[in-house]
């Protein structure tokens, strides 16, 4: 009897975190770069992770996964994708990895935690902060959340293309991921970003997520984290391939030559 051939993926029966984790996130690449970091400051690697704006806490549950010793932590407001992490994610830890993994439902400006080795804020989430007096009282926050030696992880994303009018597509199995620039203001550095989906049957995840952002710079953010008490920060600017894309490898760099888009980390160490 022939095998039934499995059903393509459509705008209708597609479910958007699902794509966005495939098309976006590199849990074991996220998790390599902390532990690099923070072994390089305190010659030990970390154990206590805790992952703001976590989404579906894809990172966090990979963490606990990694090391019988790790502890995670996710946090953020949205209630639907800590569902979708207990219903996808969380099956498929042992009990006793799930014993180490902690999921909060909370505002990051407010959550208080046991205190951390490593906090992370990726994928460019905290630039919902559009003020400098919230964005400086939220790294205060994770100042305060960090225990000694701890690791402050922002990623952050700029260059001339990052300011202008764009739809990108990247293909990827079963779909097509697009990420559209809508407009930027250069006088607020605000910026309006929309995720779109494409399938093979011509149909269209339309505004899967939006992003309603002020993009800062690396110097605002290196300058917000001494202000909020950091002893150290660092700067890890992503490299370039042959044909001119950023490679995913990231080093410390304190000068970089201007660049149509970049992608760095922005490190705090206390």
């Amino acid at each position: 009897m022939a095998r039934k051939s499995k059903s393509k993926l459509s705008a209708r029966t597609a479910d958007r975190y699902k794509l966005y984790t495939d098309s976006v996130q590199a849990p074991d690449n996220e998790i390599a770069f902390f532990r690099r970091v923070f072994r390089k400051h305190n010659g030990r690697p970390p154990t206590v992770f805790r992952e703001d704006f976590c989404g579906t806490a894809a990172i966090c549950c990979r963490w606990v996964r990694a090391n019988r010793c790790n502890v995670a932590i996710g946090v953020d407001l949205d209630p639907e994708p800590l569902d979708w992490c207990r219903q996808h994610y969380v099956p498929a830890l042992s009990a006793e990895q799930r014993s180490r993994l902690v999921l909060r439902r909370a505002n990051v400006l407010n959550v208080r935690t046991q205190p951390v080795d490593v906090i992370a804020a990726l994928n460019f989430s905290f630039c919902i902060f559009k003020q400098r007096r919230e964005l400086l009282r939220y790294l205060k926050r994770c100042h305060a959340a960090l225990a000694r030696g701890g690791v402050m992880v922002l990623d952050i994303y700029g260059g001339p293309e990052a300011q202008q009018p764009v739809e990108e597509t990247t293909r990827h199995k079963g779909f097509t991921y697009v990420w559209e620039q809508v407009v930027f203001n250069p006088i607020t550095n605000e910026a309006l970003n929309h995720i779109h989906f494409l399938f093979p049957d011509g149909t269209r995840m339309h505004k899967a997520f939006t992003y309603d952002w002020r993009l800062w710079t690396p110097a605002d953010l290196t300058e917000a984290l001494r202000e909020a008490g950091f002893a150290e920060t660092r700067v890890y600017w992503e490299g370039t391939d042959e044909d001119g894309e950023g490679d995913g490898v990231f080093r410390h760099r304190t000068r970089a030559a201007q660049e149509q888009a970049w992608i760095a980390y922005v490190v705090g160490l206390k």
